[in-house]
């Protein structure tokens, strides 16, 4: 049975017009919660908006009378949980969503990004389904293991058993950093081919969790400098807010080959790639060495 008809969802978008901005927030930051983390308490609502119990207690009516299937109390924690049939109120934009998960969430509330005619940004990023990501968000803030639907470009669809800690944007696509119980390793899947997500009841084992991840938990040293083939090097020390001719960035051993191959980094010995397409080279070639999935990068490998 489908809870939320068009009907329904035509009477909520109305109840929800009439209440006022900051129930609204308080609303939304629970619809986000359960979605997203499959839980929330009074006491994050009151954490969060410095708000009263008996306010807190009221918000969460509002909202049961507005989505009596989506939640349920378990006394045993004191939170109020997601149920299966759940159905968000509020519709959380994929790209919001994504910027406000990787900074920290805002304030519950996710719309559209509104376009300027006078400013313009590059072709976007294509995001993964919301449904995919509440549960892969769900699945890593509760610390569960998930089975999945993933379709790879070497075998097709197929079923995997995965435990998700991060999802990261590595400036072409997002991707999700999980340990794979088929490989026994940590490995990087990419968020859009995700067909399905089911999570896993039950503890993960300790060797699967992100301390263990030896490539997430390294931090490598990159030093990028102009590319020495380049004559007006000042323009690309102004690009990047050089400091002596340098560019210092510390990384995540698992994400530093995406940002060489995103900034096009010339990683090869003797610096041999094309300046037209590198204009940066990478200065201590040792931190390469650090680095798993470094044929990511350009001239390395």
């Amino acid at each position: 049975m489908e809870y939320l008809n068009n009907l329904n969802e035509l009477q909520i978008e109305k109840k929800l017009a009439e209440l006022p901005h900051a129930q609204s927030d308080r609303l939304a930051f629970i619809d986000f919660s359960l979605q997203f983390f499959g839980h929330i308490a009074r006491t994050d609502l009151i954490q969060r908006f410095k708000t009263g119990l008996a306010a807190s207690t009221r918000d969460f009516s509002t909202y049961k009378e507005l989505a009596p299937h989506n939640l349920i109390l378990r006394h045993q924690t004191k939170s109020y949980h997601r149920t299966d049939v759940f159905q968000p109120i509020y519709k959380h934009d994929p790209e919001v969503i994504l910027t406000s998960l990787s900074r920290g969430f805002g304030n519950g509330i996710s719309t559209g990004v509104q376009p300027s005619e006078q400013c313009f940004d590059a072709v976007r990023l294509i995001h993964p389904n919301v449904a995919i990501i509440a549960s892969i968000m769900r699945a890593i803030h509760n610390k569960q293991g998930v089975k999945c639907g993933y379709v790879s470009v070497s075998s097709g669809e197929t079923e995997r058993a995965l435990v998700p800690h991060s999802i990261i944007n590595n400036g072409h696509r997002w991707h999700v950093r999980a340990y794979d119980r088929k490989s026994n390793r940590f490995r990087d899947f990419v968020s859009t081919r995700f067909t399905f997500i089911d999570l896993i009841q039950g503890a993960v084992h300790v060797h699967e969790a992100s301390p263990y991840d030896q490539q997430w938990q390294q931090i490598v040293n990159i030093v990028i400098v102009p590319h020495p083939t380049i004559k007006q090097s000042k323009a690309i020390e102004m690009d990047y807010n050089m400091t002596d001719g340098m560019l210092s960035i510390q990384l995540r051993a698992a994400v530093a080959a995406y940002v060489l191959r995103q900034w096009q980094v010339d990683c090869s010995v003797e610096q041999t790639q094309n300046h037209h397409r590198c204009q940066l080279a990478l200065a201590n070639l040792d931190v390469l060495q650090l680095i798993d999935n470094i044929s990511l990068a350009p001239g390395a490998g």
